[in-house]
């Protein structure tokens, strides 16, 4: 190393430690579960928290409610099949269904850059409305903040959401049992590409859309149906491989999956071959998995493929006791790979 004064080492894996927030610590890998884990379990310490679920059970006057509240942060506000405000009330909404909550009830709150153009917030709260109508919820207060033009890029949006649940099961990680089979309610990735399409000025031979929203409608029709929901999560920031790890993990079992049976559009599926990105860690805004006795897979594949949101419903693995808290592969040549986070991200501010 004598002759090459010049060299520097370096490692292409992220330090753990970070003395600033870097984008990574909101794209639902690794780093994030790190900040979240370091920083804030340990100060809002208590029992719903560390369940690392979508929402927090709370129990009522005996009744069971769910609450749950998300910011949004995309850019740009707009993209093809949706925008900032679907995101807002999807979003939420469906933080409560994979509670297996009804939702009731939400709140919005607006962080506005001055400069914001009035026709594009009035877009925006139409696109909420109209959201909220299709969820069968109501927006019932809110707030407005406005910061200094250059500091808020455009339009953040919070909202929270309350739901009460009508059944008496336990929609958990801990709830999953070997030998249950493992549902996705459509094809994954169609977010993340049409995001990222508009971001860069992409263009493909076929438009995509994203899936965004409101996935209420099919999951309290599995209730209705009488099936035995363990768990469910939806498929948001880090995509389908980390919703599976962030299972496997707390649940402390293996997840086993069959590439073959995940569905990936012509488009995106070429989109990431170009752009050399996995489809099956792109943000999806629409798309859930679904814990279940393998006895009842059948029937809930059914009352799945019933409604729009979910037509596309597939079983693609099952659960086993091991090796334990790890997602493995059985890719279309035969080969098995394991599932892990990726420490950042690929796609920043996606949602």
């Amino acid at each position: 190393m004598a002759d090459t004064p010049n060299f520097a080492a370096g490692c292409p894996v992220p330090f753990a430690n970070h003395d600033h927030v870097t984008l990574a610590h909101g794209g639902g890998g690794r780093m994030m579960h790190r900040l979240l884990q370091a920083v804030v379990l340990p100060a809002f310490g208590n029992q719903p928290l560390p369940t690392r679920h979508d929402g927090a059970v709370l129990a009522v006057k005996q009744r069971r409610l769910a609450f749950t509240t998300d910011s949004y942060v995309v850019h740009p506000l707009f993209f093809p099949g949706g925008d900032i405000g679907t995101l807002a009330v999807a979003g939420t909404v469906n933080d409560l269904a994979m509670c297996g909550a009804r939702p009731l009830a939400l709140s919005a709150a607006f962080i506005l850059e001055e400069g914001l153009p009035m026709a594009t917030l009035e877009r925006v709260v139409a696109s909420m409305a109209r959201t909220a109508q299709d969820a069968g919820v109501d927006i019932v207060t809110g707030d407005t903040k406005v910061v200094d033009r250059g500091k808020g890029d455009g339009l953040f949006i919070n909202t929270a959401g309350v739901g009460v649940l009508e059944h008496d099961l336990a929609i958990a990680p801990s709830s999953v049992r070997p030998g249950d089979a493992i549902l996705l309610s459509g094809d994954v990735g169609r977010h993340g590409v049409a995001v990222m399409a508009v971001r860069e000025g992409l263009k493909f031979d076929s438009p995509i859309e994203t899936d965004c929203a409101p996935l209420c409608a099919p999951v309290l029709a599995l209730f209705a149906a009488g099936i035995e929901v363990h768990c469910l999560r939806d498929l948001t920031r880090g995509g389908l491989a980390t919703g599976l790890v962030e299972i496997a993990e707390s649940s402390r079992l293996h997840l086993a999956i069959d590439e073959a049976a995940i569905r990936v559009e012509e488009g995106v599926a070429g989109a990431c071959e170009i752009l050399g990105l996995d489809p099956l860690y792109l943000a999806n805004e629409g798309r859930f998995v679904a814990f279940l006795p393998a006895a009842q897979a059948e029937r809930a594949l059914a009352v799945l493929r019933h409604h729009p949101t979910s037509g596309h419903a597939a079983r693609i693995g099952s659960v086993a006791d091991a090796p334990p808290a790890l997602v493995t592969l059985q890719s279309r040549i035969g080969t098995k790979r394991i599932l892990d986070m990726l420490s950042g991200e690929q796609l920043p501010r996606i949602c």
